[in-house]
Order: C-alpha cells, then structure tokens, then sequence
C-alpha cells in the first residue's frame, strides 16, 4: 500500500467518521439527554451552593456543544481507524476491504471502549468525587492502554498459533489469553465506587446504556461506511462487476427453487 493510498483512507475514514458521528449524535441526543438532565436536577437539589453564574447554558451544552463534540470526535476516532485498517488489511487473514473494516472496528469497540466500560463504567454527572478525578482519569486511559496492547499481542499470538493449532483453536486460545490478561489488569488496578447512596439507580443505569448505544451506533456505521468506501478504491471496478455477476446467477436459482 502505497503512501497516496494510506492518505486517501485517511480523508475516507474521516469522512466516514463524521458520517457515523452524525448517527452517533442522534443516539447521544434522544437517549443522553433525559439521564443527564435527571441528574443535574438532582445535583441541583443537593447542592448548598445558589446564585452560581451558568457559563454555558444547559440548552447550549445539550445541542451545539454536544454535536460538536460527538462529531470532532468522530472525525479524529475515524483517522486512527483508517489509520489501523491500513496496517491491518492482509495481515490479518485474507479479508477484503469490508470484512477488515468490520474487524477492526470490532475490535476498536472491544479493546478502546467495552473492556475499560466493564472495568470502570460511565457516571452521569453528579457521581463522583472531584478530589478523585486526577487518580480515575489516568486509569482509565492506563485500561485503554493495556485494553489495546492486549488486543494486539493477542492478534499475534493467533497468527502465530494458527500453523499448529488450525485458524480456530488459534483464535480460542488467543482470546483465552486476552481474557486471562484482562482479568488481571482488572484484579490490580483500583476500583471506585463513589455513586450517592440516594442517586436513582435507574439514572446511573439508563445512563450507561445511552453511552453504550452511542459507542455501538458510531462503530457501526463507520464500519458499513468505511468498509463501503475503502472497497471502492482499493478493488478495481471491474473486479466488483464481476463479483457481482457471479453472485446473481446463484441468487436466481436460490430465488426459483
């Protein structure tokens, strides 16, 4: 691969990125919000602190302030996927274009956000103690780290076992392995539990699962777009005519039998 065609997939991935942030934004907006407001208003309700001036208004925040930071991050998290698909396409297997971009955006779901989501799950605002932030935030990104260089090594182990092992039991032992790593990363880094015991559960819960949604949705939608994207300029036209060519005909039999 060529350095023209890493930067066209890079300019593709960040447009798919923005693309899918824009769906993104949809989830954050009709399933975020209620949970957000829920606990402002019981953060409000139990502050002793009155008459504090609003920098930015809630309506602001909620609106331009959100689009702007789900989209921005959509477009940068797009890069680096293009960026990863480019090391990854034929060194994973023999995978075109579409299947390879669903792997790697699997695999980016899994390793940047689910596995540090179990370790250490989203708060709404309200949750949490401020003298802890410093100290949450740095092991957060630690488990993200460690999340994406277990992913990696376990790649490689895979590749490595598959001679021996078969394409299968490689891949069982691999994510085995990665398990059993992540379990102990779990085991050794600390734990905070600093929700209010009078904060609605169901605000924390509904919460999580907004931020779940948001996370699913972006790479989702980057994966059909980008996958879509990266086929057309990396397979010739008349590879994908032919392609296609061949798969009516047992599309029409399947059809009449």
């Amino acid at each position: 691969m060529n350095s023209i065609s890493v930067r066209a997939l890079l300019v593709r991935g960040m447009l798919a990125g923005l693309i899918a942030g824009f769906f993104a934004l949809v989830v954050a907006y009709l399933l975020g919000e209620s949970p957000v407001d829920s606990a402002i208003a019981f953060e409000e309700a139990h502050s002793h602190e009155h008459g504090g001036e609003e920098l930015v208004s809630r309506a602001m925040q909620s609106t331009a302030g959100l689009a702007t930071g789900v989209l921005v991050f959509g477009v940068a998290i797009g890069g680096i996927a293009a960026l990863a698909f480019c090391v990854a396409l034929g060194r994973i297997g023999r995978f075109g274009p579409r299947a390879t971009a669903a792997l790697v955006s699997l695999g980016a779901l899994l390793a940047v956000y689910v596995v540090p989501y179990l370790k250490y799950p989203p708060n709404p605002p309200a949750v949490g103690d401020p003298e802890t932030i410093g100290k949450r935030t740095t092991v957060y990104f630690l488990m993200i780290v460690l999340s994406v260089l277990l992913a990696v090594a376990a790649v490689i182990l895979g590749k490595r076992l598959a001679p021996r092992l078969g394409n299968w039991n490689a891949t069982v032992a691999a994510a085995a392995a990665f398990i059993a790593a992540a379990g102990l990363a779990f085991a050794f880094l600390p734990s905070f539990n600093e929700v209010p015991k009078d904060f609605p559960a169901t605000v924390v819960w509904d919460f999580r699962l907004a931020t779940l949604a948001i996370q699913v949705t972006l790479w989702t939608f980057f994966a059909l777009v980008f996958g879509h994207l990266a086929e057309r300029l990396l397979v010739p036209s008349a590879e994908r005519t032919a392609a296609a060519g061949s798969s009516t005909p047992s599309r029409t039999a399947s059809a009449a039998g």
